[in-house]
C-alpha cells in the first residue's frame, strides 16, 4: 500500500508515533488510508452542506475497512463574486485547488483519496489534482440546489440576474423584484440550471470518476447521503486493488465527456475545464475535437438557461446514465470505457432508462441536430472561438453588425443598463481574457442585462473572457488570442464591422488588410493590470482560453 512508506517498519516510529498523535490506533493504521479532500465553506450555498456528506463518506470507507482522513481545500462562488474583483480570482483558484490537493496528499500518501466538491471551479480543480496524483480516487459533489418558484413558475439564479435588466427597463415592480430575489435559489446545492458547476459534476459520471447520480441527485435528498457512503466503499475497494484514475481514464474517456456534455447542453467552460484535466492525464485534447464531435452529436436536453427543465428533472428523467444509454444506441460513446466501479460503461448504463422524453429527447427528435457547443474560427479568432449554439437566437446565427467596443464588463453592463445599446450592435468587451483580466472573468451580468432590456435576440456580445453557464443569447468567447497577447481583438474600434456565421463556423472583422497591419503596429504592449499577489504571478504564467488557459510548462 502506498502508505507503508510512513507506517511500515522501525524507521517509521515517528511517523506512527505523529498519526498516533491523531488518535489513531495500531489496527487504523493497518488499514488503507483514504484522503477526504472536502470544499465545505460557509460562504458558497452549493458547499454549505457538505460536512454531512463528509460524515458520509467517512462512514463508508469505515464501513469497508478503510481509516478516513479530512483535510479541507478552498472555494469561491462565482455567483457572489460576480461584478467586483472577486470574479479576477475565480478561475485561478481551479490551480490553487488542484495544488493544495497534490501537495497534501504526496506529503500523506494516502492509499485512495474521495473528492468532495460542488461548485465552478471546485470541481475542474480536483479532477484535475486526480489525475495528477494517479491514486485511487472518486469524486462526490454536494448535488444541484431545487428550483425555486415565483408565481407557479419554476426559477433560479439566472432569473434573478435578468430581472435587475427587467427592473431598470420598467418592465417589472420593485415588489415582484424582491420577491424573484427572495425565491430563486431556497437552499443548499449547487445553482438549480445546467451552470458549470451541474454540467462538471455531470462530467464525472461520463469520465467515469464518480458514481451514478453525482451530477443529478439533488443537495437536499438522503439518497445523496448514501451515495456518498457508496462512494467512500468504493474508493476502499478501488485502493486494496490498486486501480488508479489513470487505469480508468483515457482519451476516449475525454470523447465520452465532451458527447454527453454537448448532449446535455453544458455551460462553454467545460471547454476550458475538460482540456485542462486531460492534460493533467497526459493527454493533448485539442479544441478542434469539441466541434468534429459537436456536428454527430444531437442536442437532447434543453434544460435552464436555455430550456424550462432544471437538474431535477433530468435526475428524474434518467440522469446521465439515460443520455448515455440513449448516445450509445448511434454509437456515439465508446461503451467499453472503465470507471470507478470497476465495470464498463456498456455494463452499467443497460437499463437506464428515458422515464421523460421531453426532458431527455429521443435520437430521432432532438432540440437541435448539433451539440450545444460551437467552435468558431476566423481572423478574429485564428486559434478559436466558443459558443453555447444551443442558446443562440435562430435568426442570430448569421450577422454582421456594427461593433461597440468596452475594455471591461462592468462598463459594458452599465450601457446596456442605460439604454446606450442598439439592435444589431455588436458588443466587444476586452482585456478579460486569462492573462488580461487577469482571471477571465464570467459575463453574466451583461448577457443578463441584455435578456431584461429586451435586447438578447438581437445583439451579439464577443469576449475574450468567459461566459457563465447561465447565459444565453449570441455571446461568443474564449477569443484566443486574447488582446493581452495580441490577437485581433485588441484592435478594433467603435464602428468596424463584425461578421458571425455559426453554421459555417466563422468570425471575422471586416476592415482592409492593410488596416490592420497599421492598427497592430501602433498596438501598445500589454500592461498587467495586476502588480503584486497571485493574480500577477497567474497572468505571467497563464496561456490563452484555446489551452484550456493552463499555465506555461516552462
Amino acid at each position: 500500500m502506498r502508505s507503508d512508506r510512513i507506517k511500515k517498519g522501525d524507521i517509521r516510529a515517528p511517523h506512527r508515533a505523529l498519526l498516533k498523535a491523531l488518535g489513531l490506533t495500531d489496527p487504523e493504521l493497518v488499514r488503507p488510508m483514504i484522503g477526504v479532500a472536502s470544499s465545505w465553506n460557509e460562504i458558497i450555498p452549493g458547499h454549505m452542506h457538505l460536512k454531512q456528506v463528509e460524515e458520509a463518506v467517512k462512514a463508508g470507507i469505515l464501513m469497508a475497512g478503510g481509516t478516513p482522513m479530512t483535510f479541507s481545500t478552498i472555494g469561491i462562488c462565482d455567483g457572489i463574486a460576480m461584478d467586483h474583483e472577486g470574479m479576477y480570482y475565480s478561475l485561478p483558484t481551479r490551480e490553487l485547488i488542484a495544488d493544495s490537493i497534490e501537495a497534501v496528499a504526496m506529503g500523506i500518501p494516502f492509499d485512495g483519496i474521495v473528492m468532495i466538491s460542488n461548485c465552478d471551479k471546485i470541481t475542474p480543480g480536483m479532477l484535475m489534482a486526480m489525475g495528477r496524483l494517479n491514486i485511487p480516487a472518486i469524486l462526490v459533489s454536494g448535488g444541484p440546489m431545487l428550483a425555486g418558484k415565483h408565481k407557479g413558475k419554476a426559477v433560479d439564479i439566472v432569473t434573478v440576474f435578468e430581472a435587475v435588466g427587467r427592473c431598470k427597463a420598467g418592465l417589472m415592480s420593485q415588489e415582484e423584484f424582491k420577491e424573484i430575489e427572495d425565491g430563486a435559489c431556497p437552499g443548499a446545492g449547487s445553482c438549480a440550471g445546467l451552470f458549470t458547476a451541474n454540467s462538471m459534476n455531470a462530467l464525472s459520471e461520463a469520465l467515469g470518476l464518480s458514481l451514478r447520480g453525482n451530477g443529478t441527485i439533488p443537495a437536499v435528498q438522503s439518497e445523496r447521503l448514501r451515495l456518498a457512503k457508496r462512494s467512500g466503499m468504493q474508493v476502499v475497494e478501488l485502493a486494496i486493488k490498486g486501480i488508479k484514475s489513470r487505469d480508468i481514464v483515457n482519451m476516449s474517456s475525454f470523447k465520452n465527456a465532451i458527447s454527453v456534455d454537448l448532449a446535455l447542453g453544458g455551460s462553454t467552460n467545460t471547454v476550458l475545464h475538460l482540456m485542462a484535466i486531460a492534460k493533467s492525464f497526459g493527454y493533448d485534447l485539442p479544441i478542434n475535437l469539441f466541434d468534429e464531435i459537436s456536428r454527430k452529436t444531437p442536442h437532447l436536453c434543453n434544460l435552464s438557461p436555455v430550456g424550462d427543465h432544471y437538474i431535477q428533472d433530468l435526475h428524474y428523467a434518467g440522469g446521465v446514465y439515460a443520455v448515455m444509454n440513449r448516445l450509445l444506441e448511434k454509437g456515439l460513446i465508446q461503451s467499453e470505457i472503465q470507471t470507478v466501479y470497476q465495470e464498463p460503461f456498456q455494463e452499467i448504463v443497460k437499463g437506464s432508462e428515458v422515464l421523460n422524453e421531453e426532458v431527455i429527447r429521443p435520437l430521432t427528435d432532438p432540440y437541435h441536430n448539433e451539440g450545444g457547443i460551437a467552435i468558431l474560427y476566423g481572423n478574429l479568432a485564428p486559434k478559436s472561438a466558443v459558443v453555447k449554439q444551443s442558446g443562440v437566437p435562430e435568426k442570430m446565427r448569421k450577422h454582421e453588425g456594427p461593433a461597440v467596443v468596452f475594455e471591461n464588463g462592468e462598463v459594458a453592463t452599465s450601457e446596456i443598463l442605460a439604454g446606450r445599446i442598439k439592435k444589431g450592435d455588436v458588443i466587444v468587451i476586452r482585456y478579460e481574457g486569462p492573462k488580461g483580466g487577469p482571471g477571465m472573468r464570467e459575463m453574466l451580468s451583461p448577457t443578463s442585462a441584455l435578456v431584461g432590456m429586451g435586447l438578447i435576440s438581437d445583439v451579439v456580445l464577443l469576449t475574450d473572457g468567459r461566459f457563465s453557464g447561465g447565459s444565453i443569447g449570441a455571446v461568443i468567447g474564449h477569443i484566443s488570442p486574447e488582446a493581452a497577447e495580441g490577437g485581433l481583438i485588441a484592435i478594433v474600434e467603435n464602428d468596424d464591422i463584425i461578421e458571425i456565421d455559426i453554421d459555417k463556423r466563422q468570425i471575422n472583422l471586416k476592415i482592409e488588410v492593410d488596416v490592420i497591419e497599421r492598427r497592430l503596429g501602433s498596438l501598445k504592449p500589454f500592461t498587467p493590470k495586476t502588480k503584486h499577489g497571485m493574480l500577477k504571478r497567474y497572468s505571467q504564467f497563464v496561456q490563452s482560453a484555446h489551452t484550456g488557459a493552463v499555465f506555461k510548462e516552462s
